[in-house]
Parts: structure tokens; C-alpha cells; sequence
């Protein structure tokens, strides 16, 4: 590994603590896509194997790929998350079809300690989801989580930051979170820790909590005027935000009830006057 990466966490460096030669060593960066994995479940579970073996012609893993595949999930951004190695014991010629080719790929325990744990950085060239362990080997490691899930706090308890929001969205130590903001529609409050401004907004109908606070990870504004007015004269300005929750209202809850609750808490905490709504 290069010299100027001294310091830095690197995914070469995971290889040589659980001695694998780079040459040794295929990673490969695994999407939910329709007709393929179509679920986290089908990642995680049974599914990946046979899903993996099966390969195109001349495809992105090369001719004779390497022994040990390492697979990963793509979370967000070019965040990818650890699933599972396999073996590969070399392709199957008595199954090989015109457009595909079949691989005997066997679990293999390798970096067995990092599943749903690790979690790197892929390069920018997303499009390109097998790469090579000496390619694989200078990847950033973003995080080897604690393997056990985050209790939701409930939802008068919720407070978290923007870097916060995104692996509560995404990661899967979060899911009862995402399953409790997925559940309800609401009213929530985005503090400006920056400049003391507040923004309140709702979260109705189909979308709920978790697909709205889901696009304001995704960008940054959420598609708002005035944060979408923050977001392009500073576009990392949302680091600055605090997210929380005002109130919470079942499913069944009608939009005038929700945007009563909406036009209440805007009156009450000024966020008119002095934040960032504009109606």
C-alpha cells in the first residue's frame, strides 16, 4: 500500500489481519435491483449464492477470477456494508449457456467476524461492482459497527444530527428506528445549529417520517425553499442541522389535521419570523 495512506484505515489492511493475499481476492459490490436481489433479505439470506454464481460472459469478475469472493451491499452514496465470502471452486462447464456461465461458489468463513459490520468506501466508479483485491485493497474503511442494533428512544426523545440521519435512514442497526418513522405521520422541527434558525415541517400521508427525513439525507434541503437557498450557496451547510420531533400522528390521521399541527407549532416558535418556512 502506498506511503501516503499511512494512518488511514484501508481495507489492505483488514486482508492482512485475516491473511488474505490480495491476489487471492475478489470484492464485489452488490444492489437491490428488480429481478435480481430484490430486498435486503434476499442479500443476506439464501438468495446471494446462486445469485452470485451465475455470471455473463466476459463480465466485470474477469476469466478466472480469484478464490475468495468478498461481497457487500450498497448502502448510500459509494457506502457499501459486508454481507458474506465465498468460495469459488472455478466455473461449472457442464451448465454454461450462451449468455451465462456458473460458478461452484462455496460460504467461506472469511472475514466471517466483519458481516454487517464493516463497512467501506467504494470508488467513484460505481459502475464498476467487482474490482480486485489490490484495487479493493486501498478502499477507506468508514466503520466496523457494534453488531448490535440501536434502540429506538421514542419519539419525544429523538434528537439527532445530520451525519446522524444518514445511517438512520440506511443502516440496518437502526431498523426499529426506521420502522418506528416509517410508521407514523408527523410533525418535525429541523434546528439551524449554525444560525439558531428553526424549520418545521410535516411528514403526511403515504410518505411518513422516514421517506421525508430519507430525502433530506439524500440532499440536504428536502426539496424546502429556504434550505434549498442554504444547501446551494454552502452545499455541505446541512451538517449544521438537528432533527427532531414535535409530534407524531397515526396513519389514519386526516392531512387538515396534520396541517393544523403544522400552522400551530410554525406560530408558536416563529420559525416565520425568524427561521427558515416561508408560508
Amino acid at each position: 500500500m502506498e506511503n501516503n495512506l499511512a494512518g488511514e484505515l484501508r481495507l489492505g489492511h483488514l486482508f492482512q489481519i485475516a491473511g488474505l493475499a490480495e491476489n487471492d481476492v475478489m470484492v464485489i459490490r452488490h444492489t437491490l435491483n428488480t429481478g435480481g436481489l430484490e430486498t435486503r433479505a434476499h442479500a443476506m439470506g439464501p438468495n446471494l449464492l446462486p445469485y452470485t454464481r451465475e455470471q455473463g460472459h466476459n463480465n466485470k469478475v474477469g476469466r478466472m477470477p480469484p478464490p475468495i469472493w468478498l461481497n457487500f451491499l450498497a448502502s448510500s452514496g459509494r457506502r457499501a456494508r459486508f454481507i458474506t465470502a465465498f468460495e469459488n471452486h472455478g466455473e461449472v462447464p457442464g451448465e454454461e449457456t450462451e449468455n451465462l456461465r456458473f460458478f461452484d461458489l462455496r460460504p467461506s468463513s472469511a472475514f466471517s467476524a466483519m458481516a454487517d459490520r464493516l463497512v467501506i468506501e467504494w470508488t467513484a466508479d460505481t459502475v464498476n461492482w467487482a474490482k480486485t483485491g489490490k484495487t479493493a485493497s486501498l478502499m477507506p474503511v468508514v466503520e466496523i459497527a457494534d453488531p448490535q442494533t440501536e434502540p429506538f428512544p421514542g419519539f419525544d426523545s429523538l434528537l439527532i444530527s445530520y451525519d446522524e440521519l444518514q445511517a438512520v435512514v440506511v443502516d440496518d442497526r437502526y431498523r426499529q428506528w426506521q420502522t418506528a418513522l416509517r410508521s407514523v405521520q408527523g410533525i418535525y422541527l429541523i434546528s439551524d445549529t449554525k444560525t439558531g434558525k428553526l424549520y418545521v415541517g410535516k411528514a403526511d400521508g403515504a410518505e411518513r417520517v422516514l421517506g421525508r427525513w430519507t430525502e433530506y439525507a439524500r440532499n440536504g434541503h428536502g426539496g424546502n425553499v429556504a434550505l434549498r437557498e442554504l444547501a446551494g450557496a454552502d452545499a455541505s451547510h446541512a451538517r449544521h442541522f438537528q432533527f427532531s420531533i414535535l409530534r407524531v400522528f397515526a396513519p389514519s390521521a386526516t392531512s387538515m389535521q396534520v396541517d393544523a399541527a403544522e400552522a400551530h407549532f410554525k406560530r408558536a416558535l416563529l420559525s416565520r419570523q425568524t427561521g427558515h418556512n416561508r408560508n
